[in-house]
């Protein structure tokens, strides 16, 4: 077997990378994964630039803290839609993805710890009569 039969073997593609698709309430993230420094790059910026929150780096980190390899992957994400919560959440997801199927022996820990389910939740829509998706007017009497 040569390099690239053992790379498709791997899920991996011509550059060693790992994609997958990560999602969250409205946010899709795209994320390639790859050995290297432990650089994370997001939409072109770097994590601190991009999230400046550090809960929502935090959140960005988690699947790498839970394998034990903050500093042994290269990862570069595009995210789009919704707020920088459900991006955070979006790349946690992609990320988790990603290196599931880069090394399959990642898999039971970000499983068991459940960064490979896709959070279902989503904002609920507004009904008509009332003034949000569940609060209503104010009730008078008279």
């Amino acid at each position: 077997m040569d390099n690239e039969e053992i790379n498709n073997l791997n899920n991996l593609d011509n550059k060693e990378r790992a994609y997958a698709t990560g999602r969250r309430k409205n946010s899709i993230a795209r994320v390639w994964i790859k050995r290297g420094t432990g650089e994370i790059k997001i939409n072109g910026l770097s994590l601190d630039k991009y999230f400046t929150r550090p809960v929502l780096q935090m959140i960005v980190n988690q699947p790498l803290s839970v394998i034990q390899s903050e500093q042994g992957y290269e990862i570069m994400a595009t995210v789009k839609g919704g707020g920088l919560s459900g991006q955070a959440g979006a790349i946690r997801h992609g990320i988790s993805k990603a290196l599931s199927l880069y090394d399959q022996t990642n898999r039971p820990a970000l499983k068991k710890v459940g960064f490979l389910t896709r959070d279902p939740r989503v904002v609920e829509r507004k009904k008509s009569g009332l003034a949000k998706a569940r609060r209503s007017y104010q009730f008078s009497k008279r």
